[in-house]
């Protein structure tokens, strides 16, 4: 049993504003139950936390669980939230809160792929090129020119990183009604993985001002601001439900991804504005884990 008193998961300054939002986000459920239930149902707060500590400490439900809420209730409230979106919604908030309050910065992007352990199978899980075979898992990242992640997309971990761009950039797309009118050009930085003639001429019908590494040559990683993907791709792996996937189902898995992203971007949008605003519960730092 992981207690969240005596092992915090996320300081509260980050998990705080997206538990409120995210309840806030809950569609108001019905009792249909003719003589009502004997069992009052577990507060939608406690069951999020939980989860909170499933995503970061990447253990079973069975270890998040307690005398308060066990795991059979973890997975049916989380089926229930995927059912209505409601964590996708959540990150989209956050996105556009970002954008409102630090702005993204759309017209650099980067995106590149991410390997990590399957063990349990699933929709999502293939075999990994770099560990032997085993299944793994494999994100498809995009973020702005400082790293914000805008789209995560999970496929098995056999599949070549360019063939999973034009559903990447079609996710991206699809967020200018949320974030408004996105850049006409803008600057798509991409590691060697990408440097095949359909990827040039795909971004070129899109008007992307595309730099693609040149396969077989040196580049460092530095070159045109593609380190930051690569440091996303690290925060994400900071979270052990992502870190080592034991999920089956392609719905579980963008839940749990669109939750971290939540997370990241909440924590980014704290820092920036440390400098920027003030209100009742800044931290006294901006250094936030």
């Amino acid at each position: 049993m992981i207690t969240g008193g005596s092992v915090p998961a996320v300081p509260s300054c980050i998990l705080d504003p997206i538990r409120d939002q995210f309840l806030a986000l809950l569609p108001v459920r019905e009792d249909l139950h003719p003589l009502g239930c004997h069992n009052p149902r577990i507060s939608d707060a406690v069951v999020f936390d939980r989860l909170v500590q499933v995503l970061v400490f990447g253990c079973g439900y069975e270890r998040a669980a307690d005398e308060r809420c066990s795991a059979t209730t973890l997975r049916r409230r989380r089926d229930e939230w995927i059912s209505a979106g409601v964590m996708e919604d959540l990150r989209l908030l956050a996105l556009a809160a970002y954008d409102r309050m630090i702005g993204l910065e759309l017209d650099r992007l980067a995106a590149d792929g991410c390997i990590t352990k399957a063990p349990s199978g699933g929709e999502c899980a293939g075999k990994s090129p770099v560990d032997r075979a085993k299944l793994g898992l494999k994100r498809s990242q995009l973020t702005d020119g400082v790293g914000i992640p805008l789209v995560t997309e999970p496929a098995p971990a056999n599949t070549r990183d360019h063939t999973l761009l034009p559903a990447t950039l079609d996710l991206f797309a699809a967020l200018e009604p949320i974030l408004g009118p996105l850049p006409e050009h803008p600057r798509l930085t991409l590691d060697a993985g990408y440097d095949y003639r359909p990827v040039h001429d795909g971004l070129a019908d899109r008007r992307i001002d595309a730099r693609i590494a040149a396969r077989g040559a040196k580049t460092p990683i530095q070159t045109g601001g593609r380190w930051v993907v690569e440091r996303t791709n690290s925060w994400m792996n900071n979270f052990g439900k992502l870190r080592r996937c034991t999920e089956r189902r392609k719905a579980v898995i963008q839940f749990f991804l669109a939750l971290a992203s939540a997370l990241i971007i909440v924590r980014c949008l704290i820092r920036r504005a440390w400098t920027l605003y003030r209100w009742d519960t800044r931290p006294r730092s901006p250094r936030i884990r």
